[in-house]
C-alpha cells in the first residue's frame, strides 16, 4: 500500500506520543484507530484527512473529524476517562514540552504550565508594562529562564494591521489581544521556537472571568464562553501563523477539559474566588502569592491596549476605537469592521 502521509502537529495516544512511523504502522493495520488519537494534529494521507478533537492545530478539514474523500467518516475522540485534575495537567503539559517556549504573563495559567513545562519563557510589553514586571518576578521565584520581548510603540500600528488581516472577529478587544500575541509569536518565530506553550482556555474551563462572581447563571455562562473557544482559538493561531508558529494548550488538552468539567461550576468560582481548583492545584508547585494571584488581561496588562488608544486618539478617534481599526484595515486594503464567523474548532 503506498502511503503519502504528512504530518502537522503531533500526535499521542493514551499518553504515548508517536512519530510517523507508529502513524504509518496504525493506518496500515487499521486506519478507524485514528478516531482515538491525541495530541494537536492535522494528518493528511492519501485522499484522507484528520483533525485532532478541539481544532487546536489548523487545518483545513472541520475539528475533530476523519474526512476521506471529502466525507466525513468518523469523528476524533481519544475519549480518555475521568483523571484527577493534577495529574491530568500534568500528563497534558509533559506531552507538550519536548520542545517550545513558554509565553509567561505571570497569571497563574501561565505560571503553571512553565513550571511543569521546565522550558524557558517569553514575556512581552510594552517597557514598564505591569505584564513585563510580574513575569519576571514569577520567573526569579520559580528558578526559570525568561526573555522579554519590549513592544516598540512604534511597530503597533503595523502588528495591528498585520493582525487585522487574519483574525475572524475585528473589533478592538479581540484587534488588541492579537496584537500581544503578534509580538509572542513573532519573538519565538525569530528564535526558532515553533511551538508556543500558552494558557490559553483556562479562564472559560475553570471560571477567571470577573462577571462570574456577578452572575445569576454561572454553569450557563461558563458553558457559553467555552463552547465561544473557537473563535479565540482561530484567532490566536491565525496570528501565531504569521511567523510560521503555532500555539500549544495544555488546558484544552481532553484529559483536562474532562477533568475540569466534571467539576460543578458552583465550586470552580466560590467565595469570592475565581478558578479555584486551579490555584489549589498550583499551589503544590509554587508559592500562593503566584497561585492566587489576579492578573491583568493580556491587552492590558502588556500596555498594548493603552497605546492603540493613543494612536486611535492621535488620528482623531478617541472614542471610537471601531472607526479606527476600520481605517487601518482600509490602510491595508482590508474591511476591519467586517467579522467573519469562520472558526479553527468546534467545541
Amino acid at each position: 500500500m503506498d502511503l503519502s502521509l504528512k504530518v502537522r502537529g503531533w500526535v499521542e495516544r493514551d499518553g504515548k506520543r508517536l512519530d510517523e512511523n507508529d502513524i504509518r504502522e496504525i493506518l496500515f493495520r487499521d486506519p478507524a484507530m485514528i478516531s482515538r488519537l491525541g495530541g494537536e494534529f492535522f494528518l493528511e494521507w492519501n485522499e484522507c484527512k484528520a483533525r485532532d478533537h478541539f481544532g487546536i492545530m489548523p487545518g483545513d478539514c472541520p475539528a475533530g473529524a476523519m474526512v476521506c474523500k471529502g466525507d466525513e467518516i468518523r469523528k476524533v475522540d481519544p475519549q480518555y476517562p475521568l483523571m484527577d485534575l493534577d495529574e491530568a495537567i500534568r500528563v497534558a503539559v509533559r506531552l507538550r514540552s519536548d520542545e517550545g517556549i513558554v509565553a509567561l504573563s505571570g497569571g497563574v495559567d501561565s505560571a503553571l504550565v512553565a513550571r511543569l513545562a521546565g522550558r524557558e519563557c517569553v514575556a512581552v510589553g510594552l517597557a514598564g508594562s505591569h505584564d513585563l514586571r510580574h513575569a519576571r518576578e514569577v520567573a526569579e521565584e520559580l528558578g526559570l529562564v525568561l526573555h522579554e520581548q519590549i513592544i516598540d510603540p512604534a511597530s503597533i500600528e503595523e502588528a495591528l494591521a498585520a493582525v487585522l488581516a487574519v483574525i475572524p472577529k475585528k473589533d478592538p478587544v479581540n484587534a488588541s489581544i492579537a496584537t500581544t500575541l503578534y509580538f509572542v509569536s513573532q519573538w519565538a518565530g525569530q528564535h526558532g521556537h515553533r511551538r508556543i506553550l500558552a494558557g490559553q482556555g483556562a479562564d472559560e474551563l475553570f471560571g477567571g472571568y470577573s462577571r462570574y462572581l456577578e452572575t445569576a447563571t454561572l454553569a450557563k455562562d461558563m458553558e457559553k464562553d467555552f463552547q465561544g473557544l473557537a473563535v479565540q482559538l482561530a484567532r490566536d493561531q491565525a496570528v501565531a501563523g504569521l511567523h510560521g508558529t503555532y500555539f500549544s494548550l495544555p488546558y484544552m488538552d481532553e484529559r483536562v477539559v474532562v477533568a475540569a468539567r466534571s467539576i460543578p461550576a458552583e465550586m470552580r468560582v466560590a467565595n469570592g474566588v475565581r478558578k479555584r481548583q486551579l490555584r489549589a492545584v498550583a499551589g503544590r508547585y509554587m508559592p500562593a502569592a503566584i497561585a492566587q494571584y489576579e492578573k491583568k488581561a493580556m491587552q492590558y496588562g502588556s500596555g498594548v491596549m493603552k497605546w492603540i488608544e493613543k494612536l486611535a486618539a492621535r488620528k482623531g478617534y478617541r472614542r471610537a476605537l471601531q472607526d479606527y481599526l476600520r481605517e487601518i484595515g482600509k490602510e491595508a486594503g482590508l474591511e476591519a469592521h467586517k467579522e467573519e464567523h469562520s472558526s479553527s474548532c468546534a467545541l
